[in-house]
């Protein structure tokens, strides 16, 4: 008898027990207004988004953009680039076609002159004014000026001109 008696307190403990955590769990799923969310009831409204920047433009057009010295062999477009001193030209023609990510206009051809007669080109990226400072490394030349730099390893000359307070950035294998 004291068996059951024992067996039938730990039943009910064990019912009580579940219905509490029933209870407990049903509290847990309503909301602020007292409904349950598993009803489906949700956010009315999307949440507030940051406001999106415009994209950014670039100058139109065929731009000088200065006189450069490379000191040693590269390849441009693929084809050799003897060292010398050369005057640089921002093309109108896209370099790409549809470059995911890419904002059009942003890459360009850049042709690189001696005596008037174009001797190579190679893509320009170029750096809109309100964006230098995030994309920004290094310390850009100043003002309307240009530097060569060879970079890490040596494979690569990098062509840095600041035009207008816009960057442009080429890239040229080195031979």
């Amino acid at each position: 008898m004291k068996q059951h008696l024992f067996v039938g307190a730990l039943v009910g403990a064990l019912v009580a027990g579940v219905g509490y955590t029933y209870a407990a769990a049903q509290q847990a799923e309503k909301g602020a207004g007292g409904k349950a969310a598993a009803q489906g009831e949700g956010h009315t409204t999307p949440k507030t988004q940051p406001e999106t920047a415009p994209p950014p433009t670039a100058p139109s057009g065929d731009i000088a953009l200065g006189t450069i010295h490379i000191p040693k062999a590269v390849k441009a477009d693929g084809k050799p680039l003897p060292a010398g001193t050369y005057t640089v030209r921002l093309t109108s023609q896209n370099a790409s076609q549809e470059a995911k990510g890419e904002t059009p206009g942003l890459e360009r051809w850049a042709e690189f002159l001696q005596r008037g007669q174009v001797k190579g080109r190679e893509v320009a990226t170029i750096i809109p004014r309100p964006e230098v400072s995030q994309v920004q490394k290094d310390s850009p030349p100043a003002p309307n000026a240009a530097k060569v730099e060879t970079l890490k390893g040596g494979e690569y000359i990098r062509v840095w001109i600041n035009k207008d307070g816009n960057q442009y950035l080429v890239h040229l294998p080195t031979t």
